[in-house]
């Protein structure tokens, strides 16, 4: 019984894992891809994610 508990717990783990990566690659291809310069990836580390949050949290 616990196993198979165990099984469909690891089949429900597949789509959330994989979005902080994809998620991750997307955000260094922009940063290449706009020629960003050290302060300025610094800077996107902070602000980008609090804009974010205020348009997709409501």
């Amino acid at each position: 019984m616990a196993e198979e508990k165990k099984q469909r717990w690891y089949r429900r783990r597949g789509a959330p894992t994989l979005i902080g990566p994809i998620w991750f690659i997307g955000w260094l291809f922009t940063i290449g891809y706009a020629n960003l310069v050290w302060w300025q990836i610094i800077l996107a580390i902070v602000v980008w994610p609090y804009y974010l949050g205020r348009v997709v949290g409501g």
